[in-house]
This record gives C-alpha cells, structure tokens and sequence, in this order.
C-alpha cells in the first residue's frame, strides 16, 4: 500500500516550486486570485524575505504542495492513504476532496494570520532522548509552561513554551547524557501548544461555515494518530483542536505501517518527512514482537547486535564532526536531505568545511565536492563511492554491510544523481528496485 505525505511550515524557501508553476498555470490564476498578490513571485523571489514570515509562508507552502499533488496525479499511482505534518494536513484533505483548492488556501490563509498574531513563544527541536527523559526533565526543572507540540519521530521532539522558558532549559537539556542538539526552531510563535488556544477558538468559527466533503482517499489526523471519521464536523473540530495540540507524526506513521502502508512518497519541496519517517519505520522494525499473551512470555533472549550502516554512520559524522563544528548546534537537527544554502554559508566556509573533511577522514577532499554535494546525505552517498574513503568513512563497520552497499549497480546510480543525470527521488526507486 502507499501514502503520500505533505510536509509543513518550515520547508519554505526561495524558489519553490519553480519547475511547477509554469507546468500548472490555472492553480496560479486561482491561487492569485485568492491571495491578492502573484503566489509566483513570492514563491520564486521572496520580496523583501516574506517566506519568512507565517502569514506568507503557510499559503505558499498549500500552493506549492498543491502544485506537487497535480503532478503526482499525472505522473505517479494512486494513494492509499494521505497524510500531513501539521499545515501539511490541508494540503493532504484537498487531494482527498475535503475541500476544492480555493476553500483550502482561503482556511489556510486565516490560519496563518491567527497564528501570527500570538507572539511572546517560540519552539525548539529537542535530538536523540526518548518521550520519557524529556517529560520528565521538564518536570524535574519546572519548565510547566513548556509542551511537546510535535512528536516527529522516537527521538525527535519539538518543544513550545515561552522564549524565557526555553532559554533557560536550553542549557539543562544539553547537559543530559544522549542528547544530540537543543536547537531553536525559526518560526514566529509557540504553535501547537495551550498558547495558541484564542487562535484556535476563532479558527473554528471560520471552520462551521465551510463545507466539508467526503473523503475519497483516507487522510490521517495529525491530532490523534488516526484517519479522519466521515463526519464533517468531526474534521472542522480536529482542524481547529491542531492549532493548540501537538502533532503525533510518530503515530500517525506507525498507524500507517500497521495498517499496511510499505511505500511513502513525500511530495513537496523537502525530504523532512521522508527522514522522521526512516527514523520511525527504522526503530518499528527493530523492536522485538510483543508476546501474545502475558502467561505465554518466552524467556527473554540477548537482543541481536544490528549490523552497522556505514551510510547512516558517516551521515551523523558529517553533521558532527565537520558541521558542527562550523555551524554550531543547528547542523545536529538538520535535515540529512536539506542543501546546505539554507544554511547561507559562503565560500569561505565551504573551504574550512572541506579542510574539516580533510582530516576528519584522512584524506585531501577538495571544496567543489563540498559545494557540488550539498547535503549531508548526497555528500555521504559521493564519499562512500570512494575507495580512498570508504574505510575511513565508517570506523567499525563490518566489511560485509560495505560490500552489500557498494554494489556496483547502486555505485553507477550514486553517481548518476551525484552528476545530476537522476533526480534523487528516481535514485532511490531505482535503488529499491534492485533490492
């Protein structure tokens, strides 16, 4: 089975949706007309750096997603199932036909606005402690206005409180044993938590006036984990509930997997949700089967090592031995898939990065292969295609996993989609092919 996903607010940026608009002229037009502004324009220039801003980048995002989806329904197969992250979720119930496309950029505008006009919070990603430690060090170091508002992946949370509050347990966090980053998250207030509540009570008196069609394809709810019900009121309640309550992207993928779900296309300009969604399937698959009754356990077995993935192994080496270091924090919760113009490095920082890469593997690497491989992870997939790096780049892997990964078929893809011959998406179905 397939779901296709829809990522959020914070995948915005300059030159969205570029090779679409011209592709799907008539959403433009209608997009425009809505809007009161050239959706275009603000997409592929950014004025005066409107994206980012929510009241500009949350309609931008539904246009582009939108965009995404007219070319999905032309070049890829049906869903069955769709789903979300938080302002994606509207992206997700207008290809299920909730709502025509109009409706849908008209509730996500408002919605942006009302979340724009709470200030005084912000929002931080906490990397690499479980539910349990975070809960309760908020507990421990009386952070009770501090919530989990996203549940991203098993260890990946967003908290949202206010600036004061997260500032100060910002040194707390990252001084307990595991954590990976404590970094702040660039957006204007504290969304998906109680805060957020006024803007959630006016959001749903805009919500009983719009009609609410049945679904033709399932879409999962972000509030509770689980699909929408057929009642239309019950969608406008959930819709208005999600502005103040966290996201539960972690259930609402596992719910998926359980439910059959084996292919997850994420359609948009980022590959965000394609990485929490590795991460959860990844940690879903390790876990060991519940035993089917209490009385029946059978005794319980040393858990097997699992075999070292030099990939994921040099992916978090980049980000922490050689980014880190440049970038500070920022570069731990940063998305494997995500170029590195985001993070506005210049030319300079592109040699001090490759010098980095240098000596933390041993081996001369020239800046243009920092500046032509710009993201964590095509930087990785270059690198382990490399004899003289390819020991260097995973200490401690067993030779048979390296041997497996560099199958000459996937070495020849590696590097068509280095090259730019193949776009990363067709890499990879490629690559799932020959498995």
């Amino acid at each position: 089975m397939r779901c296709y996903v829809f990522p959020g607010q914070g995948t915005q940026k300059k030159g969205m949706g570029r090779s679409l608009f011209g592709r799907f002229p008539d959403l433009r037009r209608r997009a425009d007309r809505v809007l009161g502004y050239p959706i275009e324009e603000l997409c592929l220039e950014n004025p005066e750096r409107r994206l980012s801003d929510t009241a500009y980048a949350q309609p931008a995002i539904y246009v582009v997603n939108a965009l995404h989806w007219s070319a999905a329904q032309e070049d890829l197969p049906p869903a069955d199932f769709l789903a979300g992250h938080s302002l994606g979720e509207y992206s997700a119930l207008f290809a299920a036909g909730a709502f025509d496309f109009e409706t849908g950029l008209t509730l996500v505008r408002r919605r942006a606005e009302l979340m724009s006009q709470v200030s005084g919070g912000a929002m931080a990603a906490v990397v690499g402690l479980s539910e349990q430690i975070v809960q309760e060090t908020l507990e421990q170091h009386g952070a009770t206005g501090v919530v989990i508002a996203n549940y991203n992946a098993p260890e990946q949370f967003v908290l949202s409180g206010s600036r004061e509050e997260l500032a100060r347990i910002k040194p707390v966090f990252e001084q307990v044993e595991g954590v990976r980053g404590f970094v702040p998250v660039r957006v204007s207030g504290p969304f998906h938590a109680p805060a957020m509540a006024p803007a959630a009570d006016r959001f749903r008196s805009l919500l009983a006036s719009v009609e609410v069609g049945e679904l033709r394809t399932p879409v999962i709810s972000n509030v509770t984990g689980r699909p929408f019900g057929p009642d239309a009121q019950e969608v406008r309640d959930l819709l208005a509930d999600q502005i103040a309550r966290p996201v539960r992207w972690t259930d609402s993928i596992r719910y998926l997997r359980d439910a059959g779900v084996s292919a997850f296309t994420e359609l948009g300009e980022s590959k965000v949700l394609t990485s929490l969604i590795d991460r959860i399937t990844t940690a879903m698959d390790a876990a060991p089967d519940p035993a089917p009754d209490a009385e029946a356990k059978p005794a319980r077995q040393p858990a097997e090592e699992p075999a070292p993935d030099p990939r994921r192994a040099l992916i978090e080496r980049i980000k922490r031995e050689i980014l880190q270091p440049e970038i500070g924090d920022e570069a731990l919760a940063f998305d494997e898939d995500a170029s590195f113009r985001q993070l506005g490095l210049n030319s300079i920082i592109y040699v001090r990065l490759a010098r980095r890469a240098g000596t933390v593997l041993g081996v001369p690497i020239k800046p243009d292969v920092i500046f032509q491989h710009r993201s964590c992870a095509a930087l990785a997939d270059h690198l382990l295609t490399r004899d003289d790096i390819a020991g260097a780049a995973a200490p401690e892997a067993s030779p048979a996993p390296l041997r497996e990964y560099r199958d000459e078929r996937v070495t020849a893809l590696l590097r068509d989609c280095a090259d730019g011959t193949l776009t990363v998406d067709r890499t990879i179905e490629a690559i799932r092919a020959l498995a």
